[in-house]
């Protein structure tokens, strides 16, 4: 799989998951319905659509560059050894997204990278005051309004001691602008928990942060 555009440049311009519904989805559903039949030319359509996306996504979570691209191609051997698993109950990227994440993830336990002690989803929302908010949110994360490289380089500093799970939640809202339902849908959990992983993810960052909030 070549290499594209840098990091910095994929995320520009508008969310990372496209729309369910259109011409991007019926066509994402025919390029599918061919690969299902067994034709290898429209599963290479769909690498070449998707490519960069996923390399973006799973460089957010890993940092770093080769083993971004090595996990991409991991995660698109097995959306074709799995194409046949596809029902179209969401859009092709929520699903080839799904899958993606799951490399990343399983890559970082394997790599022991983790975030600290883990934080437990069934119990976090208990935790809150009666009638409070389900998350800190009187402010976005600065990276929407900051662009000195300092104060990316804390964000991503930040983002990075959160755990798997929590930091793709973190990312999807903060920097895809997902709904609760859409992340839910894209990482297989329920609305509940990604609730609670914005809460916890949220209330780590402000901490680590705080000083950067200040100053804004």
């Amino acid at each position: 799989m070549e290499q594209g555009t840098a990091p910095s440049d994929l995320t520009k311009g508008g969310k990372g998951l496209p729309s369910s519904t259109g011409a991007l989805e019926t066509d994402d559903l025919e390029l599918v319905r061919r690969c299902q039949a067994g034709d290898d030319s429209a599963f290479d359509e769909l690498v070449v659509k998707y490519r960069n996306r996923a390399y973006a996504m799973i460089y957010h979570l890993v940092h770093n560059e080769q083993d971004a691209w090595d996990l991409a191609q991991d995660g698109f051997v097995k959306a074709w050894k799995f194409i046949d698993r596809f029902r179209a109950q969401s859009s092709f990227y929520t699903w080839l997204y799904r899958i993606m994440n799951n490399v990343a993830i399983d890559w970082l336990r394997k790599r022991h990278i983790q975030g600290g002690q883990e934080f437990d989803d069934s119990i976090a929302l208990h935790d809150l005051e009666p009638g409070s908010d389900l998350a800190p949110k009187s402010e976005p994360l600065p990276i929407r309004t900051m662009e000195r490289g300092e104060v990316r380089a804390r964000i991503d500093a930040a983002i990075n001691k959160l755990s798997p799970e929590h930091r793709t939640v973190i990312l999807l809202k903060e920097m895809e602008d997902l709904q609760y339902h859409e992340i839910a849908e894209t990482v297989g959990c329920s609305i509940g928990t990604v609730m609670s992983r914005l809460f916890y993810a949220r209330k780590k960052l402000q901490t680590l942060l705080k000083d950067v909030y200040e100053n804004l």
